[in-house]
């Protein structure tokens, strides 16, 4: 990367051992790494990419704190009976005629993305899958240990440049890039995650501009020529709430354009409508990235997540069981058309959900009907008007993909001939509808027993985790608690299943009793005993029971995978 150290004046440098053979990382002043020292890492940690970084983070942490404060203030208003809605103040936004910069020709047709963790093999299978988009997770796919996010910088920097490879010991096979492969989209962390390997000027460094910027640094030159056609790189952007949060990332695309001497508007983002305050916001949130917007996405599982959380002081929005809250619930309904409206209306694609469903192996009937799910789901997509949708599993692809193809007649995207203007009666109350349905036995052991085994996954390194037959991430462990936690503080009755139970402090413990054991009986004594299962199941529970909701089980669980390596003394 042709980054002038200039820029950063007359920086003194400084090496400091990170723990491991062979010396240490070669760092710029004010940055101490205190991950585990490895020679492939060191590529990756360069000390001009650190630089880049460092510049980053000084630049934009008060923003991001501030930030940080608002939805602290947005929470307590929730928490004393406020609504979200619409902000009477940025009307003027909502109703103008402004449009996004035109979409790039390399990702005019997104009709089918698929998502995964940055790790090696998965990359390679997820470009070679025949999706047009593959979007690369550091956030709620994958675990963020040290090795997994320093692993994945490496394995995004070989498949950029288009060297990655993967042998396969056990199955006896290489694994490499076909000739034609998906466009990567690479998803950084939320604003809320530190990392706590990288200190920048004595304070963890914030975990998105630590993914961001050292793929950015090292990939923006070679992407562009490679995929981008000019464009690029590629982003999405989890878990905002407002359009404040997204003027940062605004900021830090032209900082980052500016530093490496590209024009403005060559990196694009999608954004993930996963919070519920953001989806009152979507115009602004688009409004504000209009140079670097390729989007929305709907993130369907962390926005019902979302519901409970903003709404856990409201004992009359109890969520049915988590699988009745679907699509067709009224509320999520009318976000997915509003969304679609917006995007549209501002000339950018408006993204479908997650397909979660894997391969059924051993059970071709229930395979089959799990299938017909997906299509119905994503011909209810495509024909509501949405440009692409995502899917879990490369074996969803074909089908997701004739579905699109039959809808789409041969346009490689809807934005300029699916309008949805009667989506522009949407309102607040719409949006907010209480969702109908029962609640039952089963529906809290579900949660348990998904929460606990997503953790323990989690907890040893993986976060994208295979449980009764879906692919699940971060997403399904937070509604899985949250509602756990709703249902507990509020004593709820499980109406469903003719029990009449009201769901208690001691009916939770029999449960987690309960399903614990099954989950041994269903994983096998020994793996059980060699996992984290009863560790998942303590922080779990703890927070399911918690009399203040954590905001995030992530981040109380992040410290039990930080591992600091002891630091020999500085060298100047």
């Amino acid at each position: 990367m042709s980054l002038s150290l200039g820029y950063y004046g007359d920086t003194a440098m400084k090496k400091i051992p990170g723990g491991g053979v062979g010396g240490g990382y070669d760092v710029p002043n004010g940055v101490d790494i205190r991950g585990r020292y490895d020679e492939e890492f060191a590529k990756i940690l360069t000390k001009d990419a650190l630089m880049f970084v460092a510049e980053l983070q000084r630049e934009f942490r008060n923003h991001v704190r501030y930030a940080m404060e608002c939805r602290k203030e947005a929470k307590m208003r929730y928490n004393s009976g406020g609504l979200p809605g619409f902000d009477p103040a940025t009307r003027h936004v909502r109703e103008g005629d402004w449009v996004c910069a035109e979409v790039p020709p390399a990702v005019a047709d997104r009709r089918v993305e698929i998502t995964g963790p940055v790790e090696r093999k998965m990359i390679i299978n997820a470009l070679n899958s025949g999706a047009k988009v593959f979007m690369a997770d550091f956030e709620d796919a994958l675990s963020p240990t040290w090795e997994n996010l320093m692993r994945g910088q490496v394995n995004l920097k070989d498949a950029v440049n288009g060297t990655i490879s993967f042998q396969d010991k056990a199955r006896n096979r290489v694994y490499k890039l076909n000739d034609q492969t998906a466009k990567l989209f690479v998803r950084p962390r939320g604003w809320h995650l530190p990392e706590s390997h990288i200190f920048i000027d004595g304070e963890p460094a914030i975990g998105c501009l630590v993914d961001f910027g050292l793929y950015f640094y090292h990939n923006h030159a070679a992407f562009r020529k490679a995929q981008g056609q000019g464009y690029g790189p590629f982003f999405y952007l989890p878990k905002m709430e407002n359009s404040r949060e997204a003027r940062i990332w605004n900021n830090v695309f032209e900082r980052a354009e500016n530093m490496a001497g590209i024009e403005k508007g060559s990196i694009r983002a999608t954004v993930l409508i996963e919070t519920l305050p953001a989806v009152f916001q979507m115009d602004e949130i688009l409004y504000e990235l209009r140079d670097h917007s390729v989007g929305l996405n709907c993130g369907r599982w962390d926005y019902i997540f979302s519901y409970v959380k903003t709404f856990q002081a409201h004992p009359d929005r109890l969520l049915p069981d988590r699988v009745l809250v679907g699509m067709g619930q009224h509320f999520m309904r009318s976000y997915s058309d509003l969304l679609i409206r917006t995007c549209h209306r501002r000339g950018v694609h408006a993204m479908g959900g997650m397909a979660a469903q894997i391969p059924i192996r051993d059970d071709p009937a229930a395979n089959k009907a799990a299938l017909e799910l997906v299509k119905k789901d994503k011909l209810r997509e495509v024909r509501a008007g949405h440009d692409g949708t995502w899917a879990a599993h490369p074996g969803l692809i074909p089908p997701i993909m004739e579905v699109f193809n039959n809808n789409m007649d041969d346009k490689p995207n809807l934005i300029k001939t699916m309008k949805r203007e009667d989506a522009a009666n949407i309102t607040e109350e719409d949006l907010l509808q209480i969702p109908r349905g029962v609640r039952t036995m089963e529906g809290l052991r579900l949660n348990t027993r998904v929460g606990i085994q997503y953790l323990a996954a989690w907890l040893t390194g993986t976060g994208s985790v295979p449980l009764y037959n879906l692919m699940e991430d971060a997403a399904t462990a937070e509604i899985s608690r949250v509602q756990n936690w709703q249902w507990l503080k509020y004593g709820v009755e499980l109406d469903g299943d003719g029990l009449g139970v009201r769901v208690g402090t001691e009916l939770f413990g029999k449960v987690v009793e309960e399903e614990m054991a099954r989950i041994e009986r269903e994983v096998g004594s020994e793996k059980f005993k060699k996992g984290m299962y009863k560790e998942a199941c303590k922080i779990f529970s703890r927070q399911c029971t918690a009399p203040v909701l954590d905001d995030f089980l992530t981040l109380n669980a992040y410290n039990h995978i930080v591992v600091h390596h002891p630091r020999g003394p500085s060298k100047l």
